[in-house]
């Protein structure tokens, strides 16, 4: 800046540039919006909704540009997004929720003559409000498959009348604005937020948050199963790797038949049963008669609570891994308040 141009600029426009620097300043996070096709009425309406959260600033573009470059090196990455209606926001919410926010006070805004679809728009079959009249002539000549049934005006199939990114000419706007059908949004769009020396553009904010949420629950639960099956010890896997330990403990006590208390009375009536089992096999006469009266009977082991839950640990296994998810889940469900 020369000081010709100092002398030469009006001192209010002097005065918003300082303003603008001292938003920067004084806030995290800058952002630079198209406010493109905004009517005022509804600009204000927006203001007034995010004033708690975002201070909204509209100054000429020359002005923007002069309080980047007096506000430092970093901050000129936003210059390039700079252009045609554009405002700032000020605000010490993070992009990510910014960008949210801004999504969200969008509204549905009839579409305009040679507007380009923003996505594929698509008239619905059945009938209409319309009593038979020369708008059926108007909606086949946009397009739209329309006869007279009944006394109405019916749309006789479902019909894409645009694919996505293509013009909307003037009489399909008409007929669109007649049906109700507002396919376009009228809101601030976000071009870029600068937080931190980093420029976050449209792009890189506009995430699915349910399969972003879904990938960290998957990863917290791939890695418990990881930790429990290489026997790893942690905080959150402590308790099941002790539980495991103990249950296999007596599984091979039984198998190897080791009397140790925990499943001595198990393998006494084991071996009971076993007598049993062979005593059924014999005949009367090489038994006496203690034994024939104990034939056909037989006794069933009682297992241990550890050896029942194995048994049911290795029937649901697969349930219990789903557990391990939901919990996993329960546990990153404050995830969603980054976007919110």
């Amino acid at each position: 800046m020369t000081a010709t141009e100092n002398v030469h600029r009006p001192a209010w426009k002097d005065e918003q540039i300082s303003r603008i620097k001292q938003d920067i300043k004084t806030h995290d996070v800058v952002a630079v919006v198209s406010i493109q096709g905004i009517p005022a009425r509804q600009f204000q309406d927006m203001r007034s909704e995010l004033k708690d959260v975002a201070n909204i600033k509209v100054v000429r573009n020359t002005l923007i540009y002069r309080a980047l470059e007096q506000s430092g090196e970093s901050t000129l990455k936003l210059f390039e997004k700079v252009e045609g209606q554009t405002a700032l926001i000020f605000t010490n919410l993070n992009p990510f929720k910014l960008f949210k926010l801004l999504e969200n006070s969008k509204t549905p805004a009839p579409a305009k003559a040679g507007e380009n679809a923003p996505r594929d728009i698509i008239v619905e079959k059945g009938p209409t409000s319309f009593r038979p009249g020369p708008i059926v002539g108007d909606l086949q000549n946009a397009g739209i498959p329309a006869a007279i049934e009944k006394g109405k005006i019916v749309i006789r199939e479902t019909k894409t009348v645009v694919k996505t990114g293509e013009p909307i000419s003037a009489r399909l706007a008409d007929v669109l604005q007649r049906l109700e059908i507002y396919p376009m949004e009228v809101g601030l769009y976000l071009r870029a937020a600068y937080d931190g020396n980093i420029i976050y553009t449209s792009k890189d904010l506009k995430i699915d948050e349910a399969t972003y949420f879904d990938q960290f629950v998957s990863a917290v639960s791939n890695a418990l199963n990881l930790s429990i099956n290489a026997e790893y010890p942690t905080t959150q896997t402590i308790t099941t790797l002790l539980q495991k330990g103990s249950i296999e403990g007596i599984t091979l006590a039984l198998e190897a038949e080791i009397f140790e208390p925990e499943v001595l009375e198990i393998l006494l009536l084991r071996a009971k049963n076993e007598a049993m089992w062979l005593v059924n096999k014999l005949p009367n006469d090489a038994l006496d008669d203690d034994l024939i009266a104990l034939k056909g009977t037989a006794t069933t082991v009682p297992q241990s609570d550890e050896v029942e839950r194995a048994e049911e640990e290795k029937q649901t296994e697969g349930e219990e891994e789903t557990s391990e998810a939901n919990d996993a889940e329960s546990g990153m469900a404050g995830l969603g308040a980054l976007f919110e």
